[in-house]
C-alpha cells in the first residue's frame, strides 16, 4: 500500500500550522512550524505571503490539511467524503464525524498513542480489542457503546506500563470515556463537530469536491 515516507515535519510547514503528527515533539521548541515557519523547498521563504491563493487553492489546501491530520490516503479520503454525501445532514460535518470514528483515531483520543500515526502503528501491531474481540484495522469506525481496550497479552509490554501511568487524570472529549485501571475506553455518543477541536473550514473541502 503505497503510503508517505519523507519528514512528517514537512507536511506542517506546508499547510502553515502544526499537524501534530509527531506527538509531544510538536509541543517542544523542536517542533519544525517554531524552527522555520514558512513552506518547505528551495524557494520556501520567498514564497511566503507574496503570491494570492485562488479560492481552488484554499480548496485543496484545507482538504490536504485534513488528509493529512487523519493520515489518509486521496483514494480513502475520497470515499469517506462520498460516504458522507450520501448521509443526512451537513456533507462536510459528516465528513469530519466519520473520520474522527476511526479506530486508530479513538486510540489516540484516549492517549493511548502520542499521535495518530503511533496509533495507527499499535493497532495494525494488534495491541487493541473491540468489544472483546481483535481488532487490527485502523479504518474500523467505532459506534456508541463499544469498548476499546488494550489486549491482555499487550499489558505486559513496558510501553503500555509507562502509558498506564500517564492515563491518570487525562482529560478525553465527552463522547468517550477513559478507565485507565483497565487500560479501556468505551464510546459514549458519535462526536459533534463541537467535539472535534481542529482549525478547519469543512465547507472548503464540500467545495473542492464539488466543482
Amino acid at each position: 500500500m503505497a503510503r508517505y515516507t519523507d519528514a512528517v515535519c514537512k507536511l506542517c510547514r506546508r499547510e502553515g500550522m502544526k499537524l501534530f503528527l509527531k506527538g509531544e515533539r510538536c509541543l517542544s521548541p523542536k517542533c519544525a512550524i517554531e524552527r522555520r515557519p514558512y513552506p518547505p523547498g528551495e524557494h520556501g521563504q520567498r514564497r511566503t505571503g507574496r503570491r494570492k491563493v485562488s479560492d481552488y487553492g484554499m480548496q485543496l489546501r484545507e482538504k490536504q490539511k485534513v488528509r493529512r491530520m487523519y493520515g489518509v490516503l486521496e483514494r480513502q479520503f475520497r470515499r469517506y467524503f462520498q460516504e458522507a454525501s450520501r448521509r443526512k445532514g451537513r456533507t462536510g460535518e459528516t465528513l469530519l464525524i466519520l473520520l474522527e470514528r476511526r479506530l486508530d483515531n479513538v486510540v489516540y483520543r484516549l492517549g493511548f498513542a502520542d499521535s495518530r500515526a503511533q496509533a495507527r502503528q499499535l493497532v495494525r501491531h494488534g495491541h487493541f480489542e473491540v468489544n472483546g474481540t481483535k481488532t487490527d484495522i485502523p479504518s474500523y469506525l467505532v459506534k456508541p457503546g463499544d469498548v476499546i481496550r488494550v489486549r491482555e497479552r499487550s499489558r505486559s509490554r513496558t510501553y503500555f506500563k509507562e502509558r498506564a501511568q500517564l492515563l491518570e487524570g487525562r482529560a478525553v472529549p465527552e463522547w468517550l470515556q477513559l478507565r485507565p485501571a483497565e487500560m479501556s475506553g468505551t464510546v459514549l455518543a458519535e462526536p459533534s463537530r463541537q467535539d472535534i477541536q481542529i482549525p478547519v473550514n469543512e465547507q472548503l473541502i464540500v467545495e473542492y469536491y464539488s466543482r
